[in-house]
């Protein structure tokens, strides 16, 4: 056989062998997302349980290890995530953004060191010794200090309060949550590789990757905003302008990682930052989020159940699991809410963000994946991570529910249907006025 029709035959093998976890995600991931619509929760929590009942938790007909197909369903749900991240951007109110800046900051230092002083102390309580103790209580309260922001987001969006004071300071100080951590667990591992003075050189590198890309992000972030200003004019709601803001996206997600040392979404969120003012943002976003919600976006949630097993579990880890899960939730809220209140923030709002901030996720695993490889601490963590995860997940969407429902913020809901008749106005002048041009996309919006 030749070669290349040989390469040709085992792509398509590869390609047939992920289509039957896939249509089984799909199909599981939108039915329990409707029953959870049915019983007013968010459709996440019911993708999040698909991935459970399909994984290894429950009936394992999917197996995200497989190195059939496993490696590409996480690639697809990491461009699910990155995806998800650059929506938040584009939808985010910068206004908004800049005025609860310092509020985020300090927020994201309190849901730092809180977790982080309560890792130490279930470390002590429980009597593990690793070897490095001072390092292993480190790595296990950086892991409680990791948050994973995209369920928030898309809970938020759902339930519509994404781009209000709270969504945007959820938001920003997740981000610094991440890199805070991140630059933690650098510090952790090459000082018990090299010794406490390697940590030194280490942070300050790390420190001044961090500053160069948010100033490249926000240099850079002026000229590409005025180019896509002028690529409107000429194109105005066209196919264009969401393909080349996707690559941006891209572009900066990949940049932020490879160069810099910062996770992907980070780039990509500051992607949609940098466009979020344009007068096409809500359109890019529109097209974005049906990427989203018909394929990246089940995928993505789903695997957060794909990649949760639970077997090998004894009654110690089973303790400590259950420990580990219920004060790292208590923690985030403790340590967020507390923050936002101290910043002035209202008794329900102070109290959204510290459930908003509760959830658990990639960073949490890529913490302990890291500790495990290091050899700081021990594998049998990894099963006290996973419950961690998987009941913030399902939890912070819930509640988040309740919270709104109980204190709904009627300034967000005026501003939406506000936005919403302006936007039908602009979609109606802007088609009219371009009817004749063959690449206009027709958008049919609904006005609450």
């Amino acid at each position: 056989m030749d070669p290349s029709a040989f390469s040709s035959y085992i792509s398509k093998v590869e390609l047939f062998r992920i289509l039957l976890p896939l249509g089984l995600v799909f199909c599981v991931a939108k039915f329990l997302g409707l029953v959870a619509r049915k019983l007013q929760m968010p459709q996440v929590v019911g993708q999040i349980l698909a991935g459970l009942i399909l994984g290894p938790c429950v009936f394992g007909v999917v197996d995200i290890s497989n190195p059939e197909y496993g490696l590409s369903i996480r690639s697809i749900a990491e461009i699910g995530v990155i995806m998800l991240m650059f929506s938040a951007g584009l939808g985010t109110n910068l206004k908004e953004l800049l005025k609860v800046g310092w509020v985020a900051f300090a927020v994201a230092m309190s849901g730092v060191f809180v977790p982080l002083g309560a890792g130490f102390g279930i470390y002590y309580l429980f009597g593990l010794d690793n070897g490095q103790q001072f390092h292993e209580a480190l790595v296990i309260g950086t892991i409680l200090a990791a948050t994973s922001v995209s369920i928030t987001v898309q809970a938020l969006k759902e339930l519509g309060y994404l781009r209000s004071k709270v969504g945007n300071t959820i938001l920003s100080a997740a981000i610094i949550d991440d890199i805070i951590g991140i630059i933690i667990l650098t510090i952790v591992i090459s000082a018990s590789e090299s010794g406490e003075t390697a940590g030194g050189d280490n942070i300050g590198i790390i420190c001044l990757k961090v500053l160069a890309f948010f100033a490249l992000a926000v240099g850079a972030g002026f000229v590409l905003f005025y180019s896509f200003r002028w690529l409107e004019k000429r194109r105005p709601h066209t196919r264009t302008i969401p393909i080349f803001a996707m690559a941006l996206c891209f572009f900066l997600a990949y940049i932020a990682e490879t160069y810099f040392g910062i996770a992907e979404i980070t780039g990509a969120y500051a992607a949609g930052v940098i466009l979020c003012q344009l007068k096409s943002a809500a359109y890019i976003e529109e097209k974005i989020d049906v990427c989203l919600y018909m394929f990246f976006g089940p995928v993505f949630f789903a695997s957060v159940g794909l990649k949760s097993n639970l077997s090998g579990m004894n009654t110690s880890i089973i303790a400590f699991a259950a420990v580990f899960t219920i004060v790292g939730m208590i923690a985030k809220i403790v340590g967020c809410g507390l923050m936002a209140k101290a910043c002035r923030y209202s008794k329900s709002d102070s109290l959204k963000v510290g459930v908003g901030m509760m959830t658990r996720g990639e960073v949490a695993l890529i913490v302990t994946d890291k500790g495990v490889t290091s050899g700081i601490i021990d594998k049998s963590i990894n099963f006290a991570v996973v419950p961690l995860i998987i009941a913030s997940s399902l939890l912070t969407p819930i509640v988040l529910k309740i919270l709104y429902t109980i204190w709904p913020d009627n300034k967000v809901r005026k501003r939406e249907d506000r936005e919403s008749q302006q936007k039908a106005m602009k979609y109606e002048e802007l088609y009219e006025e371009h009817k004749t041009d063959e690449d206009i996309v027709i958008i049919k919006t609904k006005v609450k």
